[in-house]
């Protein structure tokens, strides 16, 4: 596994050196900067969820992996604040989701359930050193805050602070951005039992125009985990989340269309890889700003 990232970094340094050289095809004339404000979508998820092997994961902090199936309403914002200067471009995110559920079993008293609970503020730099097919390719850096509203049942409230560097494809009218990158993440979820983790991420977000008023989008990441500094039995060995969504303009900027969402993971700890299965309806606001 070090020798993957001893290639991956050997790839960066290689294409930042490409770069610098004045034979660069890539290079854009149009030094022109822009401010843009994307929200890619406020909105309520109406869903139907099916979770698998959830006992095995009923110490981790992650709430999708021990939810309980059932039906419920779920909010979130998604919104990207983007600069681009010729072959730079810097995107700043932040998405958090929201989702609680009161059951009232016949046989059971009264119980409160959380389905989603995540903030995200993301940060990436990318330099297009090549441009083919209407895609930028070049390197690029991430970091990234990730944490929750509220603790679980006797769980701590998630922290993880994640840096990476990598290779990124991006700008094309329908792959958004597509990247690999060796990651590094500092988990202090547990005061007691800090952790550094050594993974690789693979990334993608895209969007397909089926018509006017009609767009697909897909978007989600793989991460693999190496090398921890600390054993948890709840830390993740890999992880995967995907979001399909289907978005029809109802009027002006509000958009309507069903949704498919994936987790799977498996914890360092478990037998079995603990799945969240999400099927449901979404109603949106998604716009953008130009802001100069």
């Amino acid at each position: 596994m070090k020798k993957f990232f001893i290639f991956l970094l050997g790839l960066v340094c290689a294409i930042f050196s490409a770069q610098a050289s004045p034979n660069v095809e890539s290079k854009e004339k149009n030094d022109e900067s822009k401010w843009l404000l994307s929200i890619r979508r406020i909105g309520l998820d109406f869903s139907k969820t099916q979770v698998s092997n959830a006992a095995e994961y009923i110490d981790s902090p992650i709430t999708v992996l021990t939810a309980t199936s059932q039906n419920y309403i779920n909010a979130v914002l998604d919104t990207l604040l983007e600069y681009t200067k010729g072959n730079f471009k810097w995107n700043n995110g932040l998405f958090m989701a929201y989702g609680k559920t009161t059951l009232k079993p016949y046989n059971a008293p009264k119980a409160t359930n959380e389905n989603a609970d995540k903030i995200l503020l993301s940060s990436d730099v990318s330099y297009a050193c090549w441009q083919f097919a209407g895609l930028k390719l070049g390197p690029m850096v991430r970091g990234a805050y990730e944490t929750q509203f509220t603790p679980g049942q006797n769980i701590p409230r998630q922290n993880i602070i994640r840096s990476g560097a990598g290779i990124s494809l991006f700008d094309h009218d329908i792959i958004k951005s597509l990247y690999l990158t060796g990651v590094y993440e500092y988990d202090f979820t547990y005061a007691h039992r800090q952790n550094s983790k050594i993974g690789a991420e693979l990334g993608w977000r895209t969007e397909y125009l089926v018509r006017q008023g009609v767009k697909v989008s897909f978007d989600g990441y793989y991460r693999e985990y190496f090398d921890y500094s600390e054993y948890l039995s709840n830390d993740l060995e890999r992880d995967l989340s995907a979001v399909m969504r289907l978005d029809t303009n109802l009027w002006g900027s509000f958009t309507l269309g069903p949704y498919v969402q994936y987790r799977l993971a498996k914890a360092r700890g478990a037998d079995s890889y603990g799945s969240n299965f999400i099927l449901g309806i979404s109603f949106n606001y998604i716009t953008k700003f130009l802001l100069n």
